[in-house]
Parts: structure tokens; sequence; C-alpha cells
């Protein structure tokens, strides 16, 4: 299958394409594939191969031309799957501070889980719980528009920045959100997520939704995006304030407790332990970072534009992961933070995203970027896609999974540096395009030569340190990383006969 093929699909509501088969409902496989779920789409494919003989009927109404039927064929094809793979039982459920999670996946704080329908709504697919978007006693006034995007060439988002505050809906009307939903979903986690102006304000919003019902109270010390002034990231930066917030809130609650983090810091362990030593039982992370995401070169300004001004915004997406990664694992290794629960976020699209802040040390997860822009329907191959990684593993609880990779990280003395990892060349299937030739000369070692008859890459030993940067670069995937290891004092005769 090829990706681009893939990511063609616009994910269309109610598609077309789904109500053309009368055989295959061709809109969820593709869905499961986009979003990293080939086994689950695998799994969804009749035994008999009933695209041989169609006519195409779901790729003749695709409104952007994807061609469904050669994707559904070439699924069976490159995607292995056992029959025997049991993973519809898998248990998902795990705990955030000793409040149990029917799945580690919850709604962020944020636009996503704002008022009792959207939220009901979220439920009733499949999500675990949420955390309510920001509730206080600040009159919030929002800008419009308040959100922008960054794209990759192909048109897809890999950014997003909002500046975007906290809810504009009445104390009071928050307040019987919770309730209704409480008693609708009792099964259901509901964080309420509070933000004051003084430890008095923290105290009383700790308080009244503990009394409405709420399961657990999140403290958001990171919104980048306030109006008023020592509130949000002002506060998440420094300690002493963390702390004394947090034994405000302790005041007002007995629910567990969790601070939310701003990654708008060198190093997030102080605000931790400092929340820690308030009276938190978990960690939440990151927020949204502070970014500018471009700037007009005919107007001058930047997006979103309000008026023809702009500021400084919460950058989201999957282009903020690997930031959120570092955070999470530098808590992880922190003794005094291990063993307190971490609730991660930033980034997160898919089941495997989700996986990698597992195995670097959350409990859960929390999702808004991709809601805003897929929907809540990508709880399904968030779930399937973790139950059969779960059952080919054979894991059987999220709890295995919490932090497992974060000993393959090291200290920069750690790191062996005595050999060089050789990059394998395909011939067969380059295509002669050179982007690994102008890489490596450009950005690189020069260890490259380029044939031009042949369009061939040819290595030169003796200059190529092993940094790959060709496999990174090669459009078709022609280049891999899995050539000859060897010693760095080997010379390029003993090399290239083992190349």
């Amino acid at each position: 299958m090829k990706l681009t093929d893939i990511n063609k699909c616009i994910l269309c509501y109610d598609a077309v394409c789904g109500k053309a088969c009368e055989s295959i409902d061709t809109a969820r496989i593709i869905r499961a594939l986009r979003f990293n779920n080939q086994v689950g789409a695998y799994a969804m494919l009749p035994k008999q191969d009933l695209c041989v003989d169609c006519e195409g009927k779901c790729q003749n109404v695709c409104p952007t031309g994807v061609p469904i039927k050669n994707i559904i064929s070439q699924c069976r094809k490159d995607i292995k799957y056992t029959d025997n793979i049991q993973y519809k039982n898998i248990d998902l459920s795990c705990e955030i501070c000793g409040v149990k999670l029917e799945n580690p996946f919850l709604l962020s704080s944020s636009v996503v889980a704002s008022n009792y329908e959207m939220t009901a709504r979220a439920f009733e697919m499949g999500w675990a719980g949420a955390a309510f978007k920001t509730i206080c006693l600040m009159d919030i006034r929002e800008a419009s528009p308040r959100f922008s995007t960054v794209k990759n060439v192909d048109g897809s988002i890999y950014g997003f920045k909002n500046i975007e505050q906290l809810s504009d809906h009445s104390f009071e009307e928050n307040l019987d959100f919770f309730r209704k939903l409480k008693k609708d979903y009792p099964s259901k986690v509901l964080l309420a997520s509070i933000m004051g102006r003084t430890e008095a304000e923290w105290t009383y919003l700790a308080k009244a939704v503990t009394e409405a019902g709420v399961d657990i109270v999140e403290c958001n010390f990171s919104c980048p995006n306030m109006e008023a002034k020592n509130t949000g990231v002002d506060v998440g930066q420094d300690p002493e304030a963390v702390k004394r917030y947090v034994k405000a809130v302790r005041k007002g609650t007995n629910l567990p407790i969790l601070a939310k983090m701003t990654p708008n810091i060198a190093d997030m362990r102080p605000v931790a332990k400092a929340a820690i030593e308030g009276g938190a039982d978990g960690i939440a992370a990151i927020n949204t970072i502070k970014s500018i995401t471009n700037v007009d070169i005919d107007t001058y300004t930047t997006a979103p534009s309000v008026n023809g001004l702009s500021m400084v915004g919460g950058y989201s997406g999957a282009a903020v992961k690997p930031v959120a990664l570092r955070f999470i694992l530098d808590m992880y290794k922190d003794a005094e933070i291990k063993n307190y629960h971490i609730s991660g976020m930033g980034g997160i699209e898919n089941w495997k995203d989700g996986l990698e802040f597992i195995l670097l040390g959350c409990g859960s997860l929390q999702v808004t970027t991709a809601v805003m822009l897929y929907g809540y329907r990508i709880i399904d191959d968030l779930i399937m896609g973790t139950k059969i990684y779960m059952a080919q593993k054979n894991i059987s609880s999220i709890s295995q999974l919490v932090g497992i990779a974060a000993e393959k990280i090291v200290e920069n003395d750690q790191i062996e540096r005595d050999t060089i990892v050789y990059p394998k060349f395909h011939r067969e299937t380059c295509v002669g395009c050179g982007r690994c030739y102008i890489s490596c000369s450009d950005g690189g070692h020069q260890a490259l030569n380029f044939n031009s008859e042949t369009r061939k890459p040819v290595l030169i030993p003796n200059k190529c340190v092993g940094c790959h940067l060709c496999v990174l670069v090669c459009p078709v995937s022609a280049i891999t990383g899995d050539g000859k290891r060897v010693l760095k004092k080997q010379n390029s005769k003993e090399i290239l006969g083992r190349i």
C-alpha cells in the first residue's frame, strides 16, 4: 500500500464510499489504515476477497479519487494477520490516581470537552473520561478567529496554534454539566480542570467541583494564553506558587489532584516536585508550547489575525510529540516523581503515539488536537490498535507497559561510539532520484558518489560515518539502516569486503 494513496482520504463525515459498497465498510477500513491500525483494517475484511470482481463503486464516488479498491486489495497482501489473535476481549482498564478507567484514553481539557452534549457524545463513543475545559471565576472573553495551523506540503496539518483561554460558560452552568454527566455516565471519569487567581479562589473552586460530583481535580498551571496576569503559565513556571496553590486546592477537596504542567520551561521536574509536595497525587503533561507559527509577508502579522494583530499562542498537534515525550521521560526517571501518576498528552493522534507515552511512563493519556481535526471517532482505532498490540505481545494489562522503554534512553556518556553502522542500499527499489547524494554532499560527509549512467548511489566507505541521513531522506525507502556494523579502526578495504 502507498501511504500517499491512503493519505488522500479526507476522512469524510458519513462517507459516500462506505454507502457505495454493499459488502465492506470501506470508509472504516481506510480510516483504520490512516490511523496506523493496519492489522485492525485487515481484521475488518471478509475472508473472501470481494474486491476482485468488483467494479469499484466505492472509489468511483470518492470526492478526491482515492484508489480505495486497490488499497483494500493491497491490504490483504501487505499486512500480516493471524486469525488466532484474540484482541476483542483484551482488558484495557487501568487507573488514574486510584480511579478506575475502562481504557487509558481521555479527552484533555479544551474545547473538545466544554459542554454536556459533546462530552456525553464522546462518552457514548468509547472515551473513558474527560478533563473538562478549565473553569474559573474570571470573565472570559475570547478573540475571533483564534486558531491557525502549520501544514505539510500535501496540505495535512501537523501543527496547531490556538489563542483560546478557559471556559466561557458561567460557573454554575459548568457545575450543572458536571452533575448531569456524572448522573448519566457514572462509570466515566470526569476531571474538573480549575484555575484560580488567589489561594481562596483555588480552594473555593476545588470545593465546588467536588460537591458537583467529579472524580478528579486537575489544576491548570499551564495555559499560555491568559489575558489575566499571574495565571496559567505564569504560575506554572514558579515552583513555590504551584506548591502554594496545590495546598489551597487540597483544603477544598479529598479527591485526587493532578497538576498540569507547562512545557514553557527548561526543566519540568522542580515544578512537578513542588506540586507533589503541595499534595498533588499526579502530574498531567504537557500543555501547549508558546509559539508564533508564521508571519504574513504582505500584512506583517501572524495567524490567527484579530483585526490585524495577533499574539503568541499555544502550539499543539503531532509536531509537539517529541517535546512532550522528553518531558515525560524526565519525570518518570526522577525517583521523587516516578511513583506518582503521569497523565500524558501532546501530539497523540493514533494508538502508536499513545503507546509511546505509556512506554515512557504514562499511566493514562489525554487527547485534544487530533479530536479537533478528525473527531471523537479516532477512539475506535486508539482502542482497537492498542488491544491488537497487547494481544500480539501477550500483555494482559496496561500497567505492564508503563515505563518499560525508559531504561533504553541513557545519558550521553553511556552511548556506544566505537562502531559504524553502514546504510544498506536496495538498488532494485531505487528510483535514481539522487536525493541521498544531495543530502550527503551538502548536509553530510560527502560519502556518496552518484553514477550518472545507472543513476544509483555508490558508497565511499572511508568517508561514511554512519549518520544515516541518506536513510532518512530517501523518498522510496530504498536505503535502510541495517547494513554492516564495523569498528571504526578497520580500513576501507576491510569495510568494502563486508558491505
